[in-house]
């Protein structure tokens, strides 16, 4: 089969399961094109198969479908996917979500993918429970993404002069403030009357953004052909949204910027920017594309802090020097 991020995997797919032949309604299906030798009935990696024939997964976007079958197929390669799904209870499944999470994010992906197979299973009549509902994952504190900081910036742009597809590709991110897999879709067609438009891919919320100057002047720089603005040298066709992380990654590479820079942070960066300029968080949610506030206010908290800091630091040396 075609690697799941290639636009051939879903017709490859839709192809094997034309040749799908089930077992008795009453029992687990195992598809008999998909390793009939090696799945088993009644086991997780045969549940596993059945759910990723159902209309459900179907349904799922393809760059769901990309992490999903990350993990699935880790469970699948590891002795636990040869257990009987039928007989887990909750120890079970913190055995299992231990054992393959090697992170909280990834522990909560696992235990998350597990409780929709239980819930598939008791949609079909295999199972009367789902073990994992009362199965909880510890979660670690973290600050999440780091935000550029504008040393970050200035010092990727002192490397990539204007004009560049490297320039280019961080003034569509910075001054949109989108995600990857929605900025790999942008280009000309989406500029009207000084506004870009973009349809969200992971929340299908519909933007027109207003164009940053410093944004105009690269785009008014940019002599591509293609429909996109950022494209592969190799062959001219758009970057899938993985592919254009690991080029990105190269870029701020080579600008001798630390790992910790990557392109979903120059999202958080447009957002702190926002903040310091002094939007409101509607207006920020307006660009960046949340559906509740309290999203926008966790990409925006440094920038809030920073500022209230220096309005209390204000009034506090005026006090001390009594004026």
């Amino acid at each position: 089969m075609p690697d799941a991020a290639d636009p051939a995997f879903m017709v490859a797919y839709g192809e094997a399961l034309k040749k799908t032949t089930l077992s008795r309604p009453t029992e687990p299906p195992t598809p008999s094109n998909i390793g009939k030798d090696r799945v088993k009935p009644g086991t997780l990696e045969a549940l596993i198969v059945s759910w990723q024939m159902s209309g459900d997964y179907l349904a799922l976007k393809a760059s769901t479908k990309v992490v999903y079958n990350r993990l699935l197929n880790r469970m699948r390669a590891d002795k636990i996917g040869q257990g009987p799904f039928a007989d887990m209870r909750p120890e079970h499944a913190r055995v299992v979500i231990a054992a393959l999470g090697d992170a909280p994010t990834t522990r909560s992906r696992i235990r998350r993918l597990l409780s929709q197979l239980m819930d598939y299973a008791i949609d079909k009549g295999w199972r009367q429970d789902n073990p994992v509902a009362s199965v909880k994952i510890k979660r670690r504190k973290s600050e999440g993404i780091h935000p550029w900081t504008d040393v970050e910036i200035d010092q990727y742009l002192a490397q990539w002069p204007p004009g560049t597809p490297q320039r280019l590709a961080l003034s569509l991110m910075l001054y949109t403030g989108q995600r990857r897999s929605d900025v790999v879709r942008m280009g000309p067609f989406d500029v009207h009357e000084g506004m870009i438009y973009v349809r969200q891919e992971k929340t299908n919320e519909c933007l027109w953004i207003p164009l940053h100057s410093e944004l105009q002047t690269e785009l008014d720089l940019w002599h591509g052909k293609g429909q996109t603005y950022l494209s592969r040298t190799s062959d001219g066709k758009p970057y899938t949204a993985n592919g254009f992380y690991n080029v990105f990654k190269d870029w701020c590479a080579l600008a001798r910027l630390p790992m910790r820079c990557s392109p979903h942070g120059l999202r958080k960066a447009a957002g702190r920017r926002l903040a310091e300029a002094g939007c409101t968080p509607h207006q920020i949610a307006a660009i960046l594309g949340h559906k509740t506030l309290s999203e926008t206010m966790r990409y925006t908290q440094s920038a809030r802090q920073k500022k209230l800091a220096q309005q209390a630091m204000g009034k506090y040396d005026k006090l001390s020097s009594g004026k």
